[in-house]
């Protein structure tokens, strides 16, 4: 049985300028903005939260089928998931658009300026959960605002169980639209800043709005995560990373274990310390998809992380 992925794929290419933002753009200048960064380190990374959260559930041993748009431009990333092994059949690709790509210049200081080009994304309605077979679990992550909303309704069609991830899609909901996502959906995933905009978006507290599925994540980046499942609050330890490297893509990582441990029924605290350990493994390597640690590998790494065995 598969987990259908629905989300983006992207290229995400990351930049580095060996100086500060704030040396170069003159606050009294604003208005007339003119200016150019030399980028001497770049690299180009595959990224996309439907790739990122498809790979991570395949090291845990998983059956992730990805269900998103490319453009023209896919052909790496498409012998890519070949090599891993990765089904593409519900990958589509949509003649005369890019595929998604985030373009990151980051200073210094780690200040971020991040260009971001949807692509095909925007495209993602045409595919249908309709059409795929054999499907246990789902997840709705960040795609094309229309994808988002039509394979929500077409997962609660189809009676398939599925996490709401509406990641840094968020805001492109109304509070209306955000509501009826959740109550179409099994399960939630959000992390602490989009929990807050969540609230204010629908006008409800997290805990009235964790009522309306099994369960509702909040991820608190290096302090943990918790989960809220059943009218209480399930407070979820971090795992220590081994290194801090670059946290593109944990988020991801962490949806891998949530969906991992659903899907093989575990309990919530456990379930919650596995996608824990996911993001802690990822955090010590850069890029979202560049970590490569075996299943009886990231077994004990959970054993030495929590005490216990996980399988």
């Amino acid at each position: 049985m598969s987990t259908l992925i629905c989300g983006s794929i992207a290229f995400d290419s990351i930049m580095v300028f060996h100086d500060r933002f704030r040396n170069h753009i003159l606050p009294e200048q604003i208005h007339i903005l003119n200016v150019s960064f030399l980028v001497p380190e770049m690299r180009r990374e595959f990224g996309g939260c439907a790739g990122n959260i498809a790979y991570n559930l395949k090291l845990l041993g998983g059956e992730p089928l990805i269900m998103a748009t490319v453009g023209d431009d896919a052909g790496p990333y498409l012998e890519r998931l070949d090599r891993l092994g990765l089904a593409r059949t519900h990958v589509t690709q949509v003649p005369g658009t890019f595929t998604a790509q985030c373009f990151i210049t980051t200073d210094l200081d780690d200040n971020q300026i991040t260009a971001f080009h949807p692509g095909a994304m925007v495209h993602s309605h045409r595919n249908e959960v309709a059409h795929t077979r054999g499907v246990k679990l789902g997840i709705v992550s960040p795609d094309g605002r229309e994808g988002m909303l039509e394979h929500s309704r077409q997962f609660a069609e189809a009676g398939i169980p599925f996490i709401f991830d509406p990641g840094q899609g968020l805001p492109m909901f109304n509070g209306d639209e955000l509501l009826q996502c959740l109550k179409l959906a099994d399960y939630c995933a959000v992390n602490d800043y989009e929990a807050r905009l969540l609230s204010e978006r629908t006008g409800r507290s997290i805990e009235s709005l964790s009522g309306e599925v099994k369960a509702l994540i909040v991820t608190l980046g290096g302090k943990g995560s918790e989960i809220h499942t059943g009218g209480r609050k399930l407070d979820i330890p971090c795992a220590t990373p081994t290194a801090l490297e670059d946290p593109t893509g944990c988020g991801d990582a962490y949806r891998a274990g949530l969906l991992y441990g659903i899907e093989h029924g575990m309990d919530w605290d456990q379930t919650g310390r596995l996608a824990s350990l996911m993001g802690a493994i990822k955090i010590a390597c850069r890029g979202g998809q560049n970590h490569r640690p075996s299943r009886d590998e990231i077994g004990d790494a959970y054993r030495a992380a929590f005490g216990t065995q996980l399988w």
